[in-house]
């Protein structure tokens, strides 16, 4: 089984696993992905109460184990400042 390790952000409130766009298209889930993950260039950070879990299901359904590394978590992490994820950001 494959294996594709990711890092997740956290702060006081909240969480957020960190994906390239890329695989977002590649697990076919680009349209699913809700407003509540955010953007940074090509990353994608996917809101941990259900789009992460959404990416970690498709990456399995295509025999993908996903591995986590937890950043240090933050007070207040810059993630909440990036631009609200929509699909037609990914290109």
């Amino acid at each position: 089984m494959a294996v594709m390790k990711k890092v997740f952000h956290s702060d006081a409130g909240h969480g957020w696993l960190a994906v390239k766009m890329d695989e977002l298209k590649m697990m076919g889930i680009e349209s699913d992905i809700s407003e509540h993950s955010y953007v940074k260039g090509k990353t994608v950070y996917l809101e941990e109460d259900c789009d992460a879990m959404k990416f970690i299901n498709a990456a399995k359904g295509k025999g993908i184990t996903v591995e986590l590394k937890e950043s240090p978590p933050r007070d207040n992490s810059p993630i909440r400042y990036f631009k609200s994820y929509s699909p037609e950001l990914v290109d």
